[in-house]
């Protein structure tokens, strides 16, 4: 049965990693691969149904804490763009030339993306870097480093990459401790790269006015202060009051729901349900597919396996991790989160363990080195039509020595 179950989840990774080529969305595939993972439990476990669809259930009651969470965060996001709440990011950005840009643009993403989704980040810094620098192998630079950046910045805060915030939910990590102990590791992965570019980088002065053509909407400001808010508000209720982190960001897209309709009641475009529309929920149905197949094989002891079979041959659980950040580049970081959470157990490693903080750094950061290998980075592909080749050859060595640089910091700490 384990074999089957491994070529089924193999074939449908695989049909996932080509979407491009296969032109089939890589939701599509993994809801199918949810379904027949499961579907193969079932039949091999007819005698024991009841057993196995229990097993489902609580699977599935984690995983909808997740999606309950990410849906109200990306909304909350979303009415935010929609208000042009992000305008005064562009003002922030004042530079004399490319160099100190770079700085500037790399810090800007690697703490808005503390708070905000990498992919969310990533849209807007690449926004306005094409607001700022011409096309050219400059701009291609300055988009890898946002890559870095924006999943560094995403790895220290139980809200800033799905996958501290799968590991927080499920409370394998704190808020306060993963802030502690990942931040310094995570400027260590993006300082290496931001110094090496920095002497790469074609030295050149421009005009740092950014034309800013969006309309004024009222009440843009205070829309975006309060979803920042919300969203901030989400870890401190959840370590004060003990409220589950996705009923902490649907109260606060809730009260921004409110305030929206209060100050737009006619303008129909800028009320949640049209904005609602924006929101990428074929991004949820994948997870909730990739998650679903994953708990199947956690469910039939493929994971706990791997696990034994990964400390027989390294008999290091530190170096293991460090592969699962280097694989996590090639595979989606949200099954290979998944996976890692259960090959490990939480009774052997509880809560807010060294083990779970590696782990959040290390798939949080290594998917940089491949363009492919985040969310994050296949948004700047798309964005910046960046060549696959291009990103080996320029970013994902220096990326690796900054990687290397954080666990080597972590794990000094």
């Amino acid at each position: 049965m384990n074999i089957i179950l491994l070529s089924i989840f193999a074939i449908g990774y695989l049909l996932i990693a080509l979407e491009q080529k296969v032109k089939i969305n890589k939701s599509a595939i993994a809801v199918l691969l949810a379904v027949f993972c499961w579907g193969v439990l079932l039949v091999y476990n007819w005698h024991q149904d009841k057993v196995v669809l229990n097993q489902l259930n609580c699977h599935l009651a984690d995983i909808a804490q997740i999606l309950f969470f990410l849906m109200g965060a990306m909304t909350i996001v979303e009415i935010m763009d929609s208000y042009h709440g992000f305008r005064f990011i562009s003002q922030l950005i004042k530079a004399k030339n490319t160099v100190t840009l770079l700085w500037i643009i790399s810090i800007i993403t690697f703490f808005l993306s503390s708070f905000l989704d990498n992919v969310t980040t990533s849209i807007i810094m690449v926004t306005l870097l094409q607001k700022l620098i011409p096309k050219g192998e400059n701009r291609l630079t300055f988009s890898g480093m946002i890559v870095i950046a924006a999943n560094a910045g995403g790895a220290w805060t139980p809200i800033g990459d799905v996958t501290t915030t799968m590991l927080w939910i499920k409370g394998y990590i704190s808020g306060l401790k993963i802030i502690q102990k990942v931040f310094i590791p995570s400027i260590v992965s993006i300082f290496i790269p931001l110094l090496y570019f920095s002497f790469k980088v074609k030295f050149e002065k421009y005009n740092d006015t950014v034309q800013n053509t969006d309309e004024k909407i009222i009440g843009a400001k205070k829309v975006f202060f309060i979803g920042v808010g919300a969203l901030f508000m989400v870890p401190i209720l959840k370590t004060v009051f003990d409220l589950p982190p996705y009923l902490g960001v649907l109260l606060g897209l809730g009260l921004l729901w409110v305030y929206t309709d209060a100050i737009h009641n006619k303008e129909e475009q800028l009320k949640v349900p049209r904005i609602l529309a924006k929101v990428d929920y074929s991004s949820l149905l994948f997870f909730l597919g990739i998650l679903l197949a994953v708990a199947a094989l956690d469910s039939a002891g493929v994971l706990s396996n791997l696990a034994n079979m990964l400390d027989s041959t390294f008999k290091n659980r530190n170096i293991i991790i460090s592969l699962l950040g280097i694989i996590s580049s090639i595979v989606d970081n949200v099954p290979l989160t998944a996976s890692t959470m259960g090959m490990y157990d939480i009774a052997l490693y509880p809560k807010d363990s060294f083990i779970w903080q590696l782990i959040a750094y290390c798939v949080g950061t290594g998917g940089s080195l491949l363009i492919i290998g985040s969310a994050a980075g296949v948004v700047v592909m798309g964005m910046e039509k960046i060549d696959f080749s291009w990103y080996i050859r320029k970013v994902s060595l220096i990326a690796f020595i900054g990687y290397l640089a954080g666990i080597a910091f972590l794990l000094y700490i």
